[in-house]
């Protein structure tokens, strides 16, 4: 089957998120063909470039979701390139289309400044049909006159946005918003609705699929959802994190917005999400923590499957292997000593190296010669390379360099290392470096370090945060976050008890083959392919119709996916342009064969071969053209 595979960010671009997780579900599904519909995010993604993609994916469509810092998007001006691509070339509405587009975006800002009613359910109530009344309108609206950036930049649009803010029964926060407020999130908006202006919405992009699979929710995500509203295409949705989830973060850690903004904003990506879990076919979080935030924002825990991400565990085999070696003869297998505790990640405050580094003090009053190698790089941005300084100057401070005698070089117990130096060439040596893997975040969605870690066989310490205790399962210790009293007690006692280690090491790792390799993934989403197509499928209407418009039953027998010239259509339905004696000359033809007198003259009766009749005719070909 053909599927429409939705990213936004990601897949194919060498830098995108789950871009290894698209790029295996689509090689390790050789039988389907792929159609790729990638948004992208940034200009810098755009020159990183794609990655290598497989032979099954036939055709890559993208489109930018960001503006050019020139302000050629800003409705001024000669229109670049970009903006003709993003917004269709941008036609300007008369009367009708104006009053169109007021009433749309009336409904949906109305749907978004109102709250619901305490105590009911997601996706219920007025709200609910408000959104999705404005948001298909606005869809309808684009796709017959162009895109919508210009009229979302308007001055019309602050004015219905002002209106619904201070309209009876918007909530306390969105009434207390500004002109400035309406502005910023005027701008958010027409971002967010970017997609509805595309070209993808026609039977030779997404309505020639057979299934849309959405690798995220939100912008990735609406793509597919109009899919299924204009060409009754499924949908199915993957979601390792939880866009909504992402965006109470973002608000939270010091946006440049004010609190109506995030409001506002909160609220339109929530009805977002009700209106993408309520029309998806099937609904796969990779995790159980993401499984209650989409139940939260409406999703049905009928159409939820929980589908872990699969991890390569090829990569971490040697280093696993020797732990349940070593491990069964009673032998230490790190390469630094048993006590030594490794850290493997991405430096941001969310990993809260702070807490660890207050707790490895307290480790190293009951362990004298623990030690403590950290192994990961800043993430992007300035504020992570700041904290990476702040944590770098605080080691510094709690553990200056130590000598073991009077003519020897002091060292730290604390070292912040990279990967793929001379000592640490890969990231399993990083997890063989050490008798703990200790994770200290304060925030986290699939712990990825930690089944890494499992693979390895290594007794793990981590935080209760995320799905942390769903991928432990009880072979690690697990403790509070910010607590770093309970994290140095936990790591004390593990480096105390090696055969307790060991134990853990071998079940962690067990564990780790069981649930997230690759070939279980791949082994889900093969299942669920066929199971969404054998419960909905897409009938085109060219095919399920005859000439006269009436439907046509049985278009599509089940012998007609088979190789082999039976499974040819009938010539009561083979075109006219593609009839053999209309295509031959005549001092080519077969002999016995008699071709028109003219075009287009029929042939007479007596020469005609009987048509097939009953429900299977379509199946039929010529007498003596097969077993069918």
């Amino acid at each position: 089957m053909r599927i429409g595979l939705l990213t936004d960010g990601g897949y194919p671009y060498a830098n995108g998120e789950s871009r290894l997780w698209c790029d295996r579900l689509v090689r390790g599904l050789p039988q389907h063909e792929f159609d790729l519909f990638a948004l992208s995010r940034s200009a810098h993604q755009e020159a990183q470039g794609w990655v290598q993609l497989p032979y099954q994916v036939s055709r890559v469509r993208t489109a930018p979701l960001w503006t050019p810092e020139d302000g050629t998007l800003r409705g001024s001006g000669e229109r670049g390139l970009l903006a003709r691509l993003v917004t269709g070339g941008e036609q300007s509405y008369g009367r009708r289309d104006h009053k169109r587009f007021t009433e749309h975006l009336t409904a949906l800002a109305t749907a978004v400044c109102t709250p619901g009613r305490p105590g009911a359910e997601a996706g219920e109530g007025p709200g609910a049909e408000l959104f999705t009344a404005g948001l298909y309108g606005l869809a309808e609206l684009a796709r017959e006159r162009g895109g919508l950036h210009l009229a979302l930049r308007s001055e019309t649009t602050v004015r219905i946005l002002e209106a619904a803010t201070h309209a009876h029964g918007a909530g306390r926060t969105v009434r207390s918003a500004t002109v400035p407020d309406h502005l910023a999130f005027a701008a958010e908006l027409e971002r967010a609705l970017r997609p509805l202006s595309l070209d993808w919405y026609d039977q030779e992009s997404l309505g020639a699929v057979d299934l849309c699979h959405a690798a995220s929710g939100g912008a990735a995500a609406l793509p597919g959802l109009l899919a299924k509203r204009f060409f009754g295409v499924p949908l199915l949705v993957t979601e390792h994190g939880v866009p909504l989830r992402a965006h109470y973060l973002a608000a939270a850690s010091g946006t440049p917005y004010g609190a109506p903004v995030r409001a506002l904003l909160a609220a339109f990506h929530g009805r977002l999400a009700t209106e993408i879990y309520r029309q998806a076919a099937l609904v796969t979080p990779g995790n159980t923590h993401v499984r209650r935030w989409q139940q939260r924002c409406g999703a049905d825990p009928a159409k939820q499957r929980t589908v872990y991400p699969g991890m390569a565990a090829e990569r971490f085999g040697p280093v696993g292997e020797d732990a349940e070696r070593f491990g069964a003869a009673g032998e230490d297998t790190e390469a630094d000593g048993p006590d030594t505790l490794v850290w493997v990640g991405r430096i941001e405050p969310a990993k809260d190296l702070i807490a660890l580094l207050h707790a490895f003090a307290e480790v190293r009053r009951a362990r004298p010669d623990a030690r403590l190698r950290i192994f990961g790089a800043p993430a992007e941005g300035d504020e992570a390379a700041t904290y990476l300084a702040h944590c770098t100057a605080l080691a510094a401070q709690l553990f200056p360099d130590e000598a073991t005698g009077a003519h020897t070089e002091g060292s730290s117990p604390v070292t912040f290392e990279e990967i793929g130096g001379p000592e640490i060439p890969d990231l399993a040596e990083a997890y063989a470096a050490g008798g703990v893997i200790v994770l200290s975040s304060t925030v986290e969605g699939f712990p990825a370090s930690l089944v890494e870690a499992m693979f390895c066989g290594r007794a793990t310490v981590s935080t209760d945060v995320g799905a942390v205790v769903e991928v432990i399962g009880g072979t690690g210790l697990v403790v509070p976050p910010r607590n770093p009293r309970a994290l140095a007690d936990a790591c004390v006692a593990l480096l105390r008890d090696p055969e307790r280690r060991a134990r853990l090491g071998a079940a962690a790792r067990a564990r780790a083959l069981e649930l997230f390799t690759v070939e279980q993934n791949l082994a889900a989403f093969r299942g669920i392919y066929l199971e969404l197509m054998a419960h909905t499928p897409v009938r085109r209407e060219a095919d399920a119709v005859d000439a006269h418009g009436d439907p046509l039953p049985f278009a599509t027998p089940p012998e007609a996916h088979l190789l082999g010239h039976w499974t040819q259509p009938g010539a009561h339905l083979r075109p006219p342009e593609e009839d053999p004696a209309a295509a031959v000359p005549g001092w080519a033809a077969p002999p016995g064969a008699r071709l028109p007198d003219r075009p287009g003259e029929p042939e007479p009766e007596h020469t005609r071969q009987p048509e097939p009749e009953g429900v299977c005719a379509v199946a039929a070909g010529l007498p003596g053209d097969g077993d069918a």
